[in-house]
C-alpha cells in the first residue's frame, strides 16, 4: 500500500473540512458534512487501518503494535503505516474538537472573527486551541453569572 498517498489523502480531507468550518456559513448541512464526511471519514480510515495492523494484516513496525512502552510506541511511529495511523488520529480528533468549538461558540454568540484564530490554533495545535477556547468560554460564563 502507498502510505504516502493515504497520508496525503487524509490531509486533504481534513484541510477541506477545516476550510469549510472556518470560512463558510455554518448551515446545518455544512456542519453535518464536516461531521460525517470529515470527522467520520477520517475515523473510518483510522479504524480500518488500525484494525488491519492489530490483526496482523498490515505490518506495524519492527516490534509490532506495542503501546505499553515508549520504545514500542516509537517502533510503531517508525513505520509509514504507524505515522499514517497516528496522524489520522490527530486529524480526526482535532477536527471534531474544532467542530464542537464552532458550534459552542455560535450558540454562545461569539463572533466569527474571535472564533477564527481559535479554530486555526485548534487546527495547527489541537489542545492549544481547545485550551484557549475553554479559557474564553469560562470567562464569559462567569461574567454572565452562569455556566452553559
Amino acid at each position: 500500500m502507498d502510505w504516502g498517498l493515504v497520508f496525503s489523502a487524509v490531509n486533504v480531507i481534513a484541510l477541506i473540512a477545516w476550510v469549510f468550518l472556518i470560512a463558510f456559513p455554518r448551515w446545518p448541512a455544512l456542519l453535518s458534512a464536516v461531521l460525517y464526511m470529515g470527522v467520520g471519514l477520517l475515523c473510518l480510515i483510522y479504524a480500518a487501518t488500525l484494525i488491519a495492523v492489530l490483526s496482523g494484516v498490515l505490518p506495524a513496525g519492527e516490534g509490532g503494535a506495542d503501546f505499553t512502552s515508549i520504545e514500542g510506541v516509537r517502533s510503531i511511529f517508525a513505520s509509514d503505516v504507524g505515522v499514517t495511523i497516528g496522524w489520522t488520529h490527530y486529524l480526526a480528533f482535532d477536527l471534531f474538537v474544532g467542530l464542537w468549538i464552532a458550534r459552542d461558540a455560535d450558540a454562545k454568540f461569539f463572533s466569527r472573527l474571535l472564533q477564527a484564530p481559535i479554530l486555526l490554533a485548534t487546527f495547527m495545535a489541537g489542545p492549544l486551541g481547545l485550551f484557549v477556547w475553554l479559557l474564553i468560554r469560562e470567562r464569559r460564563a462567569r461574567a454572565r453569572g452562569r455556566f452553559q
